[in-house]
């Protein structure tokens, strides 16, 4: 029995070592040929001083430098950091502070904006460049090229023990979407408990294909996309970030393609992609969407347009995937199905952590081999988000709907209380995004001296739509509870979000709280 997926992945390079499995901007790899650059990487960190243990960031974009370099740290027994390319100064310094990370992978853009903070960083001794590195570095910060460590590993035979199941694998920083992100960490078990369970449910096989365009910082893109590639022996045309003409003419032409995961935001442009240039993509085994909640309007747009049903999954930072809609029968628009194999979800009240029957709403909790083993020295965190039983409290707000279908109704620090009524913003969300002049919406709660909170609406228009907020209001007076509807509706061009598309709430409460947009309820 395989202890990580490292391992699994050299073992499917030894046993056919020349079957493709990696191609990206015009270079091709064949397992045997990754499996030796990712060795040669492996000893070359060796080499260079890195011990078991020692923490190496990933601070990159998409590319086969990335694969070698998540693939070499495993294998030279480190642990990886993924930092999110988005993040400047204030979250580098954080995450790469609180990791004591000794290394760091990265571009030229990237070395750039780690240098200001060199003096905030004692535990940082170098950083590998997949790119020339830009002029001006402080000379307290040494930078070796990629290459030249795989050259200089690729003259080394150190021996490179296999991780065991137990070993830290990772640290997963979370999104930050409510506050200062903590990092979570996976052991290579959880790694393969996943992603073994991912690829039975979604019937992942070796003659599947997919086009990778999410980012490999995130869960998604890396511990579902990649992870699942490697672990039945599948192929992946990776790029470098999502286009959506790109992807589309990918997802037309290329008749290998049998899989695409993308993020709501991914699959709105590829609609409005394919609308403008009436090209249409050729019919995949599977599209999966996930990171954010898929509107159930977008979901059967896509279906008319395209012809295919999406399969929605959640998941998150510390527990990698914890739900999917089935590969057989129904996907229910709006819910995400049921655990995964040899996994458990319940939902909890909020008070009394006591499971709640279906159609009541509560937390999600969450308990399997997947979950993570706690937060990176922080103990009262990690107490404090799981029970004696073992069960991780989300902080996700959901439902079991009559079937027994998953529906997630926000996050439970976002649950809106306005007048002792209990508000759930994707509730109101949906509804508004209905409309046919609204594009995207944003529903939290802001104080109100009356009421406790109000209900507060930030809406994206569809280009040339009407704004006429009382008719926003009035549309949701209809369809919901009047205590539901919006006391406050803001117009916006753009919706703060993360890279993976889930919507800033923090910052849109904070951009909201020293504004006096007029209330338009009545």
């Amino acid at each position: 029995m395989p202890a990580s997926l490292l391992e699994v992945f050299l073992d499917h390079a030894r046993h056919e070592p020349s079957r493709p499995l990696l191609s990206f901007e015009g270079a091709s790899y064949t397992r045997g040929q990754l499996a030796e650059r990712v060795t040669a990487f492996a000893r070359g960190l060796k080499a260079r001083g890195l011990a078991a243990g020692d923490r190496v960031a990933l601070f990159l974009e998409n590319s086969d430098a990335f694969v070698v370099t998540w693939l070499g740290v495993q294998a030279a027994g480190c642990v990886a950091v993924l930092v999110n390319t988005a993040y400047r100064q204030v979250e580098l310094a954080h995450i790469l502070s609180d990791a004591e990370v000794k290394a760091c992978v990265t571009s030229s853009s990237g070395a750039s904006e780690l240098a200001p903070l060199r003096d905030q960083l004692p535990s940082l001794q170098w950083l590998i460049t997949v790119e020339p590195p830009p002029p001006g570095l402080p000379a307290s910060l040494p930078t070796v090229a990629f290459d030249a460590i795989v050259e200089l590993g690729t003259a080394s035979t150190a021996a490179l023990p296999l991780p065991r199941a137990e070993d830290l694998a990772v640290l997963g920083y979370t999104s930050g979407t409510t506050g200062r992100s903590k990092g979570a960490m996976l052991q290579h078990r959880q790694l393969l408990a996943n992603v073994r369970a991912v690829t039975e449910a979604w019937r992942w096989t070796d003659v599947d294909r997919l086009l990778l365009t999410l980012p490999l910082f995130h869960t998604h893109g890396l511990m579902v996309g990649l992870h699942g590639t490697l672990f039945t022996g599948a192929s992946v045309d990776l790029r470098r970030r999502f286009v959506a003409s790109e992807a589309l003419t990918a997802l037309h032409d290329d008749a290998s393609l049998t899989l695409f995961f993308g993020v709501p935001t991914m699959y709105g442009r590829l609609l409005e992609e394919s609308r403008r240039t009436g090209v249409t993509p050729h019919p995949l085994r599977l599209w999966v969407s996930g990171s954010a909640p898929l509107s159930p309007q977008l979901c059967l747009d896509i279906e008319a347009r395209f012809g295919a049903r999406i399969l929605e999954r959640y998941g998150m930072t510390e527990t990698i995937m914890n739900t999917t809609q089935p590969y057989d029968g129904e996907r229910r628009p709006g819910t995400v199905g049921m655990p995964f194999p040899g996994q458990e979800a319940r939902v909890v009240d909020v008070r009394s952590r006591k499971p709640l029957p279906r159609g009541e709403t509560g937390e999600i909790e969450v308990r399997g081999p997947h979950v993570f083993t706690g937060y990176w020295r922080r103990p009262d965190a990690t107490a404090e988000a799981f029970d004696a039983d073992g069960w991780f409290r989300t902080g996700d707000l959901g439902e079991w709907d009559p079937d027994g279908f998953l529906r997630i109704t926000g996050r439970a620090r976002e649950l809106i209380i306005s007048g002792g009524f209990n508000i759930y913003p994707r509730e109101v969300e949906e509804v508004l995004t209905a409309h046919p002049a609204v594009a995207e919406a944003a529903v939290l709660g802001l104080p109100d001296p009356d009421f406790g909170e109000q209900v507060v609406a930030v809406i994206v228009p569809h280009p040339g739509a009407s704004t006429d907020a009382q008719a926003l209001v009035d549309w949701c007076r209809e369809r919901l509870a009047a205590f539901k509807k919006p006391r406050r509706v803001v117009f916006t061009d753009a919706l703060p979000r993360n890279a993976l598309g889930k919507v800033q709430k923090h910052i849109l409460k904070e951009r909201l709280a020293g504004s006096q947009d007029t209330p338009t309820a009545t």
